[in-house]
């Protein structure tokens, strides 16, 4: 029998097929599944999230999702005080913690800390939100390259949450982020890095194939309700558009579809044009992570090629 490893994360953009892999890899070996996304940890953000179904979380236990209402705040400091307890949990329950997802800041928390930066300030959030309601994020994109140049180049400009609290550290403490981020880094977490770790990722090769897999998986939310969803949030919560919640991917356009801004044509476009952004960006932190070991996931035999790689390191560790 393979013994569990001490950790796998299989990272990879969105629509890449993460979740399904997770499942495969899940019947070769005892594990439990730590989500690593930023958005399904939402109760109630079912539909814009990909959550695995009822009987997918059944057949495997599945953690770190509908764990807050979608008007809290669930910061990449939090996601690593509880995903290194799940961890060491999991681990003492003699299976393989697995994590799973395509939030990078969460993994880069998880394996090297976090930076000593600033809490939020709500009262500096909403000076910058009203900035954007007037003048557009691309113009406190511009506001960042001249106060912080190394940040503002990292992010793209319509990327609110990111722009909003660079612009929010700076103003707290008059210094550029990215030179807080390098002076002030905290220590690693206590993730098994040990040889018999694995970290996967899924990067494809074709990029026309992935920008097809996320319009038809945006059209798939669509179908499926992802405008009722938020319509009957809206009633349940009291939520408002600057909540990290609702600046997510799908549901900030779908939002602002709501609000009245457009149609559902352009809600749709919007919707597949932000998501490929997202993947973009996803697939950029992958290019400069250590120690991976790379698939294109939609290569024929991918799967097989992967359980094979965790075949062999378990079979080692065996």
């Amino acid at each position: 029998m393979l013994k569990p490893l001490p950790a796998i994360a299989l990272m990879g953009p969105t629509a890449s097929g993460k979740s399904a892999l997770a499942l495969a890899i899940a019947a070769e070996l005892p594990v439990e599944i730590v989500s690593v996304d930023s958005a399904q940890v939402y109760r109630g953000m079912n539909v814009g999230t990909a959550k695995p179904s009822p009987a997918e979380r059944a057949r495997v236990p599945h953690h770190l999702i509908d764990i807050v209402d979608p008007t809290e705040a669930y910061s990449a400091a939090r996601f690593q005080a509880d995903a290194t307890r799940l961890v060491a949990e999991i681990s003492a329950r003699r299976r393989t913690p697995l994590l799973v997802g395509g939030t990078m800041l969460y993994f880069k928390a998880l394996a090297e800390g976090l930076s000593d930066l600033p809490p939020g300030n709500a009262a500096i959030r909403a000076e910058i939100d009203a900035e954007a309601a007037a003048h557009g994020w691309p113009a406190l994109h511009t506001e960042l390259a001249r106060v912080d140049p190394a940040s503002a180049a990292r992010l793209a400009p319509n990327d609110a949450q990111r722009i909003q609290r660079a612009l929010e550290v700076f103003r707290l403490t008059d210094t550029p982020m990215s030179r807080l981020l390098r002076t002030n880094e905290a220590p690693a977490t206590g993730v098994p890095k040990s040889r018999h770790a694995l970290s996967i990722a899924l990067i494809p090769e074709d990029r026309a194939l992935l920008h097809a897999r996320i319009a038809a998986r945006f059209d798939a939310m669509l179908t499926a309700g992802l405008v009722d969803e938020l319509r009957a949030l809206r009633e349940r919560f009291p939520l408002h558009a600057g909540l990290p919640s609702m600046r997510s991917v799908g549901y900030r356009q779908a939002w602002e579809h709501v609000e009245g801004r457009y149609g559902t044509a352009e809600l749709r476009d919007r919707g597949i044009c932000a998501t490929r952004q997202l993947a973009k960006r996803q697939l950029t932190w992958l290019r400069t992570w250590p120690d991976l070991t790379a698939f294109d996931p939609f290569a024929p035999g991918a799967e097989a090629r992967v359980l094979a790689a965790v075949r062999s390191r378990a079979a080692a560790r065996s």
